[in-house]
């Protein structure tokens, strides 16, 4: 297979663990959280820092803690570590955020992406501040990637078709219904909160890792935007539509980014148009929107997870109590 169609096919799958993830906060829980980006930055440079030979750590961090300076983990305990270390994050950051409602929760979660990024742009013994991270080993591959994606679907699928499943869907439908059959809706937010932050840090470990260089302002706004693009494009409430929102969105990318170099075809020369894939997305993000706001799988799912048998289980408020 031409390297070019692998490193789409990589880059796809990372996205949907991303935006999976993104998905069981936002979608099933209703949630609004733009903060996500943040926890994929604290899992790229985490595992950057734990995989990165001596040799390099003491060029590029020679101010490093010093039990930091002296260990190098292979890729797997590194990924895992920066997913954990997301989800402890995720807690102490969700338990009071969680609490909140409507635009103001998705302020909050901006403020926090916000102050992840100026925390790594100033941490330079740690991050090298604005400058590149680099020296990184490319160790994501195509069997790495489509494993984690495979993992986390298989494992959001479980967590979105239980009797907690059920839970998170009813505090989205109706949160004063959800507390009155006994829900506890700061709970299941948190957990959702959580699960969602620990499969980020995995995949901004998989994206540091596919990468080998980055910086602060590649987790930054950017990121997010195309995040959410890709989640509401395809549903937010289902995650087989994360993950057709991911294709749809990276091939349309990746067709109008070569169109922009310009193209002959015949008689017809089309000049470079930089830019003009960024237009074309927001003009796809915005058709979508009037005419499909709940993306274009809304709440459907492929049966992969048989969701009649799921019914069957323990009712979201027996769960609770």
């Amino acid at each position: 297979m031409p390297d070019y169609f692998v490193r789409v096919l990589i880059v796809m799958a990372v996205n949907v663990v991303l935006v999976s993830s993104l998905g069981l906060s936002n979608g099933f829980t209703g949630v609004f959280s733009l903060g996500h980006v943040g926890f994929v930055a604290l899992g790229a440079y985490s595992s950057a820092i734990l995989t990165l030979a001596l040799d390099k750590k003491l060029a590029y961090l020679p101010d490093l803690l010093g039990w930091l300076a002296q260990i190098q983990l292979g890729f797997l305990p590194a990924t895992l570590i920066a997913g954990l270390l997301c989800a402890l994050v995720g807690l102490i950051v969700g338990a009071p955020l969680m609490r909140l409602n409507g635009n103001y929760v998705s302020v909050a979660t901006l403020g926090f992406l916000i102050i992840v990024n100026v925390v790594l742009v100033n941490a330079e013994s740690f991050t090298r501040g604005a400058r590149t991270f680099t020296g990184i080993d490319t160790s994501t591959t195509l069997p790495w990637a489509l494993g984690w994606m495979v993992l986390t679907l298989l494992i959001l699928s479980r967590v979105a078709y239980s009797p907690f499943g059920r839970a998170m869907r009813a505090t989205r439908e109706d949160l004063i219904a959800a507390q009155g059959i006994g829900i506890r809706v700061l709970p299941t937010r948190l957990m959702a909160f959580i699960i969602g932050a620990f499969f980020a840090g995995v995949g901004g470990a998989l994206y540091a890792h596919y990468l080998g260089s980055f910086s602060p302002a590649t987790f930054y706004f950017a990121l997010m935007v195309t995040q959410l693009a890709m989640l509401v494009v395809g549903g937010q409430g289902s995650l087989t539509g994360a993950a057709v929102g991911v294709v749809l969105v990276t091939l349309l990318s990746e067709v109008l980014r070569n169109l922009e170099r310009g193209f002959s075809l015949g008689s017809l020369t089309l000049p470079p148009l930089y830019g003009v894939s960024q237009i074309v997305l927001g003009m796809v993000f915005i058709l979508v929107m009037v005419y499909r706001p709940s993306g274009l799988l809304g709440d459907r799912e492929l049966q992969l997870v048989d969701s009649s048998k799921a019914s069957q289980g323990a009712s979201p408020e027996q769960e609770a109590v």
